[in-house]
């Protein structure tokens, strides 16, 4: 189904996006604090989002992958 190491990392970082953005992981945030002036739980949301993003947009752009055109 999912051939190749990149496919099976991409899944991975689906779960785990899936995960930290689920209720009792997200749930830890929840605090009465704020980080730089911002409330924890937005900021915690937008940082872990960015990082995300961030990590797929490695994995997708690693010099020396070869792509494939289906």
């Amino acid at each position: 189904m999912f051939k190749g190491l990149g496919a099976q990392r991409l899944v991975a970082l689906f779960v785990g996006g899936w995960l930290l953005f689920n209720f009792p992981l997200l749930g830890l945030w929840d605090r009465d604090a704020t980080l730089l002036g911002i409330p924890l739980f937005p900021a915690a949301l937008f940082i872990l989002w960015g990082l995300l993003i961030a990590a797929i947009a490695w994995l997708m752009e690693r010099p020396g992958q070869a792509h494939q055109d289906d």
